[in-house]
């Protein structure tokens, strides 16, 4: 693997390391997002088979770097053309394979590519995410004092699943049942709150939520939730809306070779301000806390 280096960050100060090289007092994840893997031919810009090779120089940076866990964003893989379900279900275990080499936690968010050729099910059965029931496409958990959400937004406007292929990407929702447990899941929240979720919540258009604005109320109001790591936009983007900051993270898929990967390390510190650092592709971002309106 190639010599890496993170873009430069803000230096953080008055905060020790222990002998393990992390500070004290943070969370440390890993995030990827897009790899969209399949043995395919290059379609415009998606290099699908580079991806395994990129997935791999991700994993073993965030080995190297002992990060607390590593997600990835979704559309985790892709399909052929015409797509054919059990060459689909080899492509996800093969980049699945890859990413099980991280020697800590794992998590999967669900993206529309997950669901083109598969089922939601079919997709869970195949990936790990670390102490958690295999049927559940969004949950949550805590590490190192911070609570993470998963969220899936890939439902129709008619509340019906992404199913085989059964999905227009631009009708993308959270439907009621988990706007009910997003509340729930927030009101029982200690400490400060992470998101994560496929397609994006800080706007409108294609690549949004059509009840973006609804959900973001929803995290507004908790006064928990300090930023929302978004994928599917493949060039990236950031806003900060109301006290919250969302950082979508570039596509791992988009480009030849290893210069053209993408991931990041995320730091959350005790203070609450967030280090974003980029590798590749990714942009480096520093994320400081807000103050909340009582």
């Amino acid at each position: 693997m190639a010599t890496l280096a993170g873009l430069a960050v803000a230096p953080l100060s008055c905060t020790q390391w222990t002998t393990s090289g992390r500070r004290q007092g943070t969370a440390r994840f890993g995030i990827v997002t897009d790899s969209h893997y399949a043995d395919s031919d290059t379609v415009g810009s998606r290099y699908y088979r580079h991806s395994l090779d990129k997935m791999n120089e991700c994993v073993e940076l965030m080995n190297e770097k002992k990060v607390n866990f590593l997600i990835e964003l979704g559309d985790f893989k892709d399909q052929d053309n015409p797509p054919i379900e059990q060459k689909t279900i080899t492509y996800l275990r093969t980049v699945e394979k890859v990413f099980q080499k991280f020697n800590g936690s794992t998590y999967h968010v669900l993206g529309n590519h997950d669901i083109d050729s598969i089922s939601k099910d079919q997709f869970l059965i195949n990936v790990e995410n670390t102490k958690i029931d295999r049927e559940k496409s969004y949950y949550s958990f805590d590490s190192n004092g911070v609570h993470f959400v998963i969220l899936d937004a890939n439902y129709k406007s008619d509340g019906t699943e992404y199913n085989h292929g059964n999905f227009d990407w631009t009708d993308a929702n959270i439907p009621p049942a988990e706007i009910n447990w997003l509340r729930r899941d927030l009101a029982a929240a200690r400490g400060p709150v992470i998101v994560f979720i496929h397609q994006l919540l800080d706007g409108t258009g294609s690549v949004y939520v059509n009840n973006a604005a609804a959900i973001r109320q929803i995290l507004e109001k908790s006064s928990k939730v300090r930023a929302v790591f978004q994928g599917h936009h493949h060039e990236g983007n950031y806003s900060y809306i109301e006290g919250i900051h969302y950082y979508t993270l570039k596509a791992m898929v988009e480009g030849p070779g290893d210069e053209n990967n993408s991931y990041a390390i995320v730091e959350i510190l005790p203070d609450q301000s967030i280090t974003v650092t980029g590798y590749r592709k990714a942009v480096s971002k520093q994320l400081d806390p807000a103050i909340v309106k009582v």
